[in-house]
This record gives C-alpha cells, structure tokens and sequence, in this order.
C-alpha cells in the first residue's frame, strides 16, 4: 500500500497532498453509507417511547416531505437525531456537526438547535424553563426551527402513522451528501 514519505504535514509535497487529496475523495464517498448505518442502528430502541428512534426519524423526514419541504431539509429531518448513537447528550450539535458541509446555513442552525427548541414540548415536566427556545428569539432561523419541531419532530411518536421506508429517502440522503457546499466556513 502506497502512502506518503512524510512525519510531520509541513514536510509534505504537492504530489503527496495530491495522492492524499484522491484517497480523502474515496473515503468522503461513504459518508452516506455511515450516515443510513446510523440511523438502521437506531432500530429497536424504543427508550420509552410507542416508538424507536429510527421510526421516530422516518417519520419526522415522512412529515416534512408531505409538508412540502425542500429535499435538504427533508433529509435533515431523517438525519436530525443521528447524534443521539454517539452523544446523548448533545445530539443536535453532533448530527448538525456531521451534516454542516452539505447543508444550508439554516437548515445546519436549526439541527444544532433542534433538541433545545424541543424541550418546549417537555421540559416543564422536569421542573425546566419550557421557554429556553426564546433567548434566540429574532434570530432568522428562530421560526423555522419552531416549526420543524412542532410540524415534525415533537408529533413523530405515533405507531398508527403512514410512515414513508427508509428506501424512499436513500436516493435523497446520497443526493444531498454527495457534494460538500460549507467545507471550511
């Protein structure tokens, strides 16, 4: 296996960063194929809810889809929970973290802010500020990110709902990430 002469990157050449450059390309290929493992691994887990958090997610992207949103988003909403696999407690952050270069300004702001706008919807039941949502009030992206959870992801726990399969976003999903369009913003 072919790999460069160098130790340290500021020893390395054109031809070397080159060659590095063509394998990044290979392995940045999968990142859909890891993003749909994610979410299959979400399977059975039901923490409670009528629901796993795999269905929860199909049936959130389902949602938005038939709302009318724009295949990005759609995908966001599929994608939205991801980071719950890796990092519990702050998921919103992870899954906009994994998604920043293939999605739009808004749609990253409102899956980094998605799990604190939620909290609307229970955090009074924990003895919490139901209303943290409203320190971003006037942001641009403060609505948009009211609406994906109270038009998606809060009302996504239902086992009676015409949920859309996983087969149905794929195409969707490899689309949107196939090119970065935020890579080093």
């Amino acid at each position: 296996m072919k790999t460069v002469s160098f130790t340290k990157m500021e020893d390395g050449t054109a031809e070397e960063y080159a060659f590095l450059d063509s394998l990044y390309y290979q392995y940045r290929n999968g990142v859909a194929d890891m993003l749909l493992t994610l979410l299959k691994q979400m399977q059975g887990d039901r923490l409670g809810y009528k629901v796993d958090r795999y269905t929860h997610s199909l049936q959130t992207a389902t949602r938005a889809e038939r709302d009318g949103a724009d295949q990005e988003t759609v995908v966001c909403a599929l994608l939205h929970d991801v980071g719950d696999l890796l990092a519990p407690d702050n998921h919103s952050e992870v899954a906009a973290g994994i998604l920043r270069p293939y999605v739009s300004e808004g749609n990253y702001w409102i899956l980094k802010h998605h799990g604190l706008f939620q909290g609307y919807y229970h955090f009074h039941h924990m003895d919490k500020d139901r209303n943290l949502r409203d320190r971003f009030k006037g942001h641009p992206h403060y609505q948009a990110c009211v609406d994906f959870c109270q038009r998606w992801d809060q009302c996504s726990f239902d086992p009676e709902y015409d949920t859309l399969p996983l087969a149905h976003f794929e195409p969707m999903v490899r689309q949107i990430i196939q090119k970065p369009v935020n890579i080093f913003e």
